[in-house]
């Protein structure tokens, strides 16, 4: 039993619980009384109810993220009812910002805003003390990374089996993008670098081989980020994974010739990329060098390995449907492996409200608050566009159809309009954008370059057959029984769980 537990839902079983092991590794001289507990999800609340009140605690800090604040209202509604006499103590983005009126925040007792590492324990003292504040929220001020003690030892053998296992070396960010959290996290503090190396090799001794970094902005402090990457760049094995949140435009000769040194598949970039509309960018606060951001991305793809993963967003005020396919093609032109088409959602606390007047912006009201409709774009597009979306994630993002996704449009054609109308043909036929088979979703590929594009049967099949194996699979679907196909050989079977989607897409 312990005093003190700290918990949290999280996305995926596989993901793993960053800002808990933080306020863990930092509660000085209650660590002992202290125990951290991770759930899914998909558990039944009533289950994390049994294993939190099993330890008997006193106080109850929970991480409340978008995924997870409908569940853990609920755990808190439950928590209050049983145990009226448990504080609850609430953390994380969803209840930072603009917590008043919020239903979790009237059930808790209190709330800490912003980076709780050091506010969450000092908090639980007083408590004991018998001396709590008079305030209900707790206003966090941001911790330098010499006050805190790394939380890395405390990625247990389970963890590094089978979790994602983040890392920072620097917390905030420097721009003011008005749709993103970190514009309200200011300024940039960056770990002491020989402290955090050693804490790397720590892990690397360990048996971690894939690291998530969540700096938000990695090449910013090009010292570092060069360090980094020397680091484990002279520790290579195979197995190894580096994911990175980049800035599209800064990318100078110092960090080409490191990122350019890596065996392909190892380096991982989160590019936001967002939007190509100057207009738009101006309007959000957003400045980026698109010719820059062009110039990079032609570097990694031609002369490095880096799997590209680039965000683009629907729904900014300013952007139509129509600029927001030219950016779309532009991107797709620049052959990231990967295009997040993200819908815009309305962060508590970021300061993207001043456009809801002038742009007409709606979003709905239920976590992850995304865009419903604006002045530029309906409801009915804006759901089209979702659609189009998740079509995209299913065929060009999954590494599924490496090859046929090409076939969609032809070098004269837009990509965006011609996604455009699969996903439309598509959701006509299905009429859902969820839980289609893979074998299906080939099939109807099929159908559509052949029946509506007019393209070759024969060459058509021969191109979903090579995208169908290229994952290890021996099955044949039906469609494609009555052509002349040869028989699969070894391919991605043998990746890495974690990195079988980014092997998929690997030039061959």
């Amino acid at each position: 039993m312990a005093d003190i537990v700290i918990a949290t839902f999280n996305a995926r079983y596989w993901h793993s619980a960053f800002g808990l092991r933080y306020l863990l590794a930092n509660m000085g001289d209650l660590s002992a009384q202290t125990t951290m507990l991770e759930f899914g999800l998909s558990e039944n609340t009533t289950d994390v109810l049994t294993k939190i009140l099993n330890e008997n605690p006193k106080v109850v800090g929970l991480g409340v993220y978008i995924w997870n604040v409908e569940p853990t209202t609920k755990l808190v509604a439950d928590l209050k009812r049983l145990r009226p006499g448990i504080q609850i103590v609430l953390g994380g983005p969803e209840v930072s910002y603009e917590a008043n009126g919020e239903r979790i925040v009237e059930l808790a007792d209190y709330v800490i805003a912003g980076e709780g590492d050091l506010a969450f324990p000092e908090l639980c003292r007083q408590l004991f003390a018998r001396t709590p504040p008079l305030e209900k929220i707790i206003h966090a001020p941001p911790p330098q990374f010499d006050q805190l003690k790394l939380p890395y030892d405390l990625y247990t053998e389970e963890d590094i089996r089978n979790r994602v296992i983040y890392v920072e070396a620097s917390r905030g960010c420097p721009f003011t993008c008005e749709f993103c959290l970190s514009a309200l996290e200011i300024p940039v503090r960056q770990a002491e670098l020989e402290t955090f190396l050693e804490a790397m090799q720590s892990l690397l001794d360990r048996g971690v081989r894939q690291f998530k970094f969540v700096d938000r902005t990695f090449n910013l402090n090009l010292r570092v980020s060069q360090a980094i990457l020397n680091f484990f760049l002279e520790r290579y094995e195979p197995g190894l994974f580096l994911h990175f949140e980049m800035i599209p435009d800064r990318l100078p000769d110092s960090l080409r010739e490191l990122i350019s040194q890596f065996a392909p598949g190892v380096l991982q970039f989160e590019i936001g990329v967002q939007t190509f509309n100057d207009d738009v960018g101006e309007l959000i606060s957003r400045t980026q060098d698109n010719e820059k951001l062009t110039e990079n991305f032609r570097f990694l793809n031609e002369q490095t390995g880096v799997h590209i993963h680039a965000d683009l967003i629907v729904g900014l005020p300013g952007e139509t449907i129509d600029s927001f396919g030219v950016g779309f093609d532009r991107l797709v032109r620049l052959q990231p492996q990967e295009i997040q088409v993200g819908i815009l959602k309305r962060l508590r606390g970021t300061p993207i409200t001043r456009h809801d007047a002038e742009w007409e912006m709606v979003y709905s009201a239920a976590p992850p608050y995304e865009i419903l409709s604006n002045r530029l774009i309906d409801f009915f597009t804006m759901h089209r566009l979702r659609r189009f979306a998740r079509f995209w994630d299913l065929i060009a993002n999954s590494g599924n159809f490496v090859e046929s996704r090409d076939l969609i449009w032809q070098e004269s054609r837009s990509p965006f309009e011609s996604f455009l109308a699969l996903s439309d043909w598509l959701f006509e036929r299905e009429q859902r954008a969820h839980g289609i088979p893979l074998a299906q979703l080939s099939q109807r590929l099929f159908e559509f370059l052949t029946e509506l594009c007019g393209l070759d049967a024969e060459a058509v099949a021969e191109s979903l057959w090579r995208d169908y194996v290229r994952g290890g699979r021996r099955d044949r679907p039906a469609f494609l029984r009555r052509f002349d196909l040869p028989q699969p050989d070894d391919a991605i079977r043998s990746a890495e769980p974690a990195q079988r989607r980014q092997a998929l897409h690997a030039k061959p």
